[in-house]
């Protein structure tokens, strides 16, 4: 049975670690807390950890490169580990879900988000599932300001709720497949 890399989208450094952009690190590290799987190995230009959860093999990457080159660090890991598209998990922020909703989709575009598209970039392919956090549009303002801010005091209290539910998602997506998954997590 083939591992997964499980990989989660962020800007490195103090003063990201709780905007809006980096949701996928955040998922990832709640992940990581609740395995008991240490992402601290240098690596692949990002933070790397190995162990088992959901039943998988799995190989969790935080690229440490900024999002816009987030791409780089994806591609050698699943070089190094010699797995396919279809083994790779990418969690991300999403401008276009309300924040506090979670959906699952395979393939797709970039949608302006600059991570994936470093990842469409240098993969060569957009065909990978994806854990989509929702964190909502600003109603009028700068986008690119906008995810660059903290979540907010009402958005933080709810935030271990929307990690948890990225997880049940993802674990469902590897335990039972991606239609499935994506049949209830999108529905709700």
């Amino acid at each position: 049975m083939a591992a997964k890399l499980i990989v989660g989208l962020g800007n490195p450094g103090p003063k990201y670690t709780w905007t809006r952009h980096n949701a996928g690190f955040m998922v990832l590290d709640r992940l990581a807390s609740l395995s008991n799987i240490a992402v601290t190995r240098k690596a692949f230009s990002g933070l790397a950890g190995d162990g088992n959860w959901a039943g998988e093999r799995v190989y969790l990457l935080k690229p440490q490169t900024f999002m816009n080159l987030s791409g780089r660090s994806v591609a050698e890991a699943l070089r190094f580990y010699k797995l396919s598209l279809s083994d790779l998990i990418v969690i991300h922020d999403d401008l276009d879900i309300p924040f506090g909703k979670v959906r699952l989709k395979e393939g797709g575009g970039h949608g302006g988000h600059n991570g994936l598209r470093s990842l469409g970039q240098e993969l060569g392919s957009n065909a990978f599932a994806r854990v989509r956090v929702g964190i909502g549009r600003p109603l009028h303002g700068d986008v690119v300001n906008f995810v660059l801010t903290n979540f907010a005091k009402e958005e933080m209290n709810e935030l271990l709720e929307v990690l948890d539910t990225s997880l049940d998602a993802m674990e469902m997506a590897i335990k039972e497949g991606m239609p499935k998954a994506m049949s209830i997590f999108n529905a709700k």
